[in-house]
């Protein structure tokens, strides 16, 4: 018999008992030591909020009701996590593993142990499941050294001045900017923000950001729906607001796993008649949409619009020439 066993045992015992349940009797139903008895009625209180109260009169543990009736009202919540529950906590925890010793050690002890904790009672005795799952990061960059210093400016809403490497174009100039949030996407950081240089909401790639240095002058605020509409109508990360869309259609086989992604929040799918899978994604900028599609090879074509269809068909004629 497991840990998790045992919970639910016990949770079945105390449910179903009118008085406190002995030590003894838990041991020899649990089929365990009194030792394993205490830790587990200390997780259940500790992790599951459960109310298990010990009466030194009757010698016996028992659920505190809470009301008049007398009646049990606690019920066991689901022990295992669920996928999002548990990456983020893998995810905390192997980046509280990845920060060196610093001011913060000291305050992040206490998180990195109650991580430990959560994930020890999951596993329970046995196995280590931090070592049983892995997350992977893909095409991640280095990271900023300028991070904090615009993590800072961002917060106390201050003016920024960069110094900003375009990798499009090659080239390299300053810009005032007026930081408005900081974005995590795809492995990468990102500063969402106004430039006063240009005139115009920007996206920042933190790691091409060559030095920074923060002002005096208080940052200029975009409201939330302006910023929404700029960064989030449109396909990827450097969007703008949408305007054109794409119309897709995957293969049959390659459609198996397209129909169930999420590439953008305002999408359309649906089947075709010929087995294909079709998707309408609204768009501005189409850098980013044409690596994604290049993905997917001869199991995609570009329907629509055609000066869509004819930069992916260059592109794709640019790689076939290289092999020639």
């Amino acid at each position: 018999m497991d840990r998790f066993d045992r919970i639910y045992d016990l949770h079945k015992i105390l449910s179903a008992s009118r008085y406190p349940v002995s030590r003894k009797r838990l041991e020899d139903e649990l089929e365990c030591s009194r030792a394993t008895v205490k830790r587990i009625i200390e997780s259940m209180r500790l992790y599951l909020n459960a109310p298990i109260a010990y009466d030194r009169k009757l010698n016996g543990y028992y659920y505190e009701t809470g009301n008049e009736s007398g009646e049990v009202m606690y019920e066991l919540p689901g022990i295992w996590f669920n996928a999002s529950e548990l990456q983020a906590l893998l995810t905390v925890q192997q980046l509280l593993q990845d920060v060196q010793p610093g001011l913060f050690e000291r305050q992040l002890a206490p998180l990195r142990e109650r991580i430990d904790d959560l994930l020890q009672l999951q596993q329970g005795e046995s196995g280590d499941l931090s070592g049983r799952i892995r997350i992977l990061h893909l095409a991640s960059r280095p990271g900023s050294e300028w991070f904090q210093l615009i993590a800072g400016a961002t917060a106390q809403r201050r003016q920024l001045e960069i110094d900003y490497y375009a990798r499009s174009s090659d080239t390299s100039s300053r810009r005032c900017i007026s930081p408005q949030r900081l974005v995590h996407y795809r492995d990468n950081w990102y500063l969402d923000a106004w430039c006063h240089t240009r005139d115009a909401l920007r996206t920042f790639s933190l790691d091409a950001i060559e030095s920074a240095r923060q002002l005096e002058t208080a940052a200029d605020d975009v409201g939330e729906k302006e910023l929404k509409t700029h960064f989030t109508s449109a396909y990827g990360i450097f969007s703008g607001e949408a305007t054109d869309e794409a119309v897709l259609h995957f293969s049959a086989e390659s459609a198996r796993w397209v129909a169930n992604e999420a590439w953008h929040a305002q999408q359309q799918g649906e089947w075709l008649d010929s087995g294909k899978y079709q998707m309408r994604i609204p768009y501005a900028n189409p850098t980013e949409l044409v690596m994604d599609i290049l993905r997917y090879g001869s199991n995609v074509e570009v329907i629509a619009p055609e000066s869509l269809r004819q930069l992916v068909s260059r592109r794709l004629h640019d790689a076939l020439a290289q092999y020639q």
